[in-house]
């Protein structure tokens, strides 16, 4: 099909910018999914090189009149870059993938947006450094300007709380092109805290272009440990002591039906790669391999009895340190009715933080779509609770479409806690998933047949939990299209958010219906 003017004018109004622009069918598909599902069609996909063209090319679309929303690694379920209405061209920021300085003597570190978590973790190991909170589980593929936008948790968080907590500076673009600086590169917040302004917006007033992250110094020693429960009360309430004692660098856990799922797609004692990763950070060929034998003969089945299952990390200067944190996390257990079973999972995914990204389909090839949220350690139970009660309604339908479910617990250092119910549903997979799994890892999965009665379920079980994690006062990140964030706000601070994005996206061109905003 021949292109309209239109469409050629577009193209070349961007192309002018000198980053790719790609208009192919088969892309803008691609494009236009995220985990959980598909946005409207685009007019196309930018990927600069560099600020300066993804400055021109935002100038360029807007002043075409196109709404522009910005993607990092694609990792997102919560529609933070796909889109409500056609016609946005979309900024694929991976090329923008540079580590730019290494500041040693004043501790920060400066990256392109589309940097990953995982290329920052390489660049910086040598170095005996990291960020404070340095990356997601998904940090294979995520960016540390999608952590910037969506915010989020894990590596370090126990500690030192979420992703753009260790944020000192950006250099953002705005919707008409301007490349605005905020922040200073060695302290946050000098005066008003400009920075965190545009910090866990989803993309919706501006696009990052480079991110200045706080350093630290990697840590000397590691200790690992992990409980069972018998009940989830004894879990919330030992992570909770946990975290609020500082002992630990990550903490987080499964309910059964999580440790069941996880069980059956892990292959924790086979896999090769895992296993000879974890044998090498324990340090020493003896100690790596009486680890390693460790592993081997618990397999898969050391969590078998569990009911609900909890993971230490802990840290420190020396090894005594990090012990002596790990056994007041089994003192904080015990207390609270919990029982030692082998430490597999963290060693295995510590010595391997950033392994293929094959949890984003089930073990029988379901589909997988997760809603969280953060809650404060004193309401974690109640709305757990409530989310007990809510898929007891639901238990018959669920059952005849195939449509079940596992919850993952973290604890967040200063905050509370993150609970995770995670749906799973016979589904076909779309193309983003399949160009984010492992493929070796894909081709022993099944695959499943588009099922739109069990979709259309999901979708409104999703949309009750969100309800619930909004009466309950729950906090989230990576908000994009899902959360119900301006209801929670003052309506004196909507008001203001509302006239920031007014001065900052007069035309509301800037990925339009982020955050609740209407274009």
């Amino acid at each position: 099909m021949m292109a309209t003017l239109a469409e050629t004018s577009l193209t070349d109004s961007l192309a002018a910018s000198g980053a790719d622009v790609l208009t192919d069918e088969a892309t803008l598909d691609y494009f236009a999914h995220d985990i959980f599902s598909r946005g409207a069609d685009l007019s196309a996909v930018v990927r600069p090189s560099n600020k300066e063209q993804l400055a021109a090319a935002i100038r360029a679309a807007t002043n075409a009149g196109h709404a522009v929303a910005p993607r990092g690694g694609g990792m997102s379920y919560t529609g933070g870059y796909t889109q409500t209405a056609p016609g946005t061209v979309l900024f694929d920021l991976a090329a923008m993938d540079r580590i730019l300085e290494v500041n040693e003597e004043d501790m920060w570190v400066r990256v392109e947006a589309g940097c990953t978590w995982a290329a920052l973790h390489e660049k910086l190991a040598p170095l005996g450094l990291r960020t404070p909170m340095w990356g997601t589980l998904s940090g294979l593929k995520a960016t540390v300007g999608g952590g910037m936008s969506q915010n989020g948790i894990f590596w370090g968080t126990a500690r030192h709380g979420t992703a753009v907590q260790s944020c000192l500076s950006l250099e953002v673009a705005l919707a008409d092109g301007t490349l605005m600086q905020v922040g200073k590169n060695f302290m946050r917040p000098y005066g008003p805290d400009l920075t965190g302004l545009f910090l866990a917006d989803t993309g919706a007033l501006s696009m990052k272009a480079e991110i200045t992250l706080r350093l630290v110094r990697e840590a000397q020693a590691n200790a690992y440990a992990s409980f069972a429960f018998d009940d989830r009360q004894g879990l919330l309430a030992a992570s909770s002591e946990i975290e609020r004692a500082g002992i630990a660098t990550e903490c987080f856990g499964f309910d059964p039906h999580l440790n069941a799922i996880r069980m059956k797609r892990d292959s924790l004692a086979s896999d090769a790669r895992q296993l000879v990763g974890m044998m090498k950070k324990q340090g020493g060929l003896l100690k790596g391999l009486k680890e390693g034998a460790k592993v081997a003969l618990a397999g898969r089945d050391f969590l078998k009895d569990a009911n609900y299952s909890l993971h230490v990390l802990a840290e420190g200067r020396n090894q005594a340190s990090a012990d002596a944190d790990i056994a007041a996390a089994r003192q904080i257990v015990a207390e609270r009715g919990g029982r030692e079973v082998e430490n597999t999972i963290p060693k295995i995914i510590r010595a391997n933080p950033f392994g293929p990204l094959n949890s984003i389909l089930g073990p029988d090839g379901e589909r997988w779509g997760p809603i969280h949220c953060l809650l404060p350690h004193g309401g974690a139970e109640a709305f757990c609770a409530a989310l007990d009660d809510r898929f007891a309604r639901h238990a018959d339908a669920m059952r005849n479409a195939g449509v079940h479910y596992g919850i993952l617990f973290a604890a967040v250092g200063g905050s509370g806690m993150v609970v995770e119910p995670c749906l799973y549903w016979p589904d076909a997979s779309n193309p983003l998933i399949e160009e984010t799994m492992d493929k070796s890892h894909r081709a022993r999965v099944p695959e499943l047949d588009a099922n739109a009665d069990s979709w259309a379920l999901v979708q409104r079980i999703k949309q009750e939990i969100v309800d619930l994690m909004h009466d309950h006062g729950a906090a989230h990140f990576q908000i994009g299209r899902t959360y119900r964030y301006r209801d929670s706000l003052d309506p004196a601070a909507d008001a203001l958010l509302q006239a920031v994005k007014s001065h900052v996206d007069p035309r509301g061109l800037m990925n339009p219906g982020s955050l609740g905003l209407a274009g």
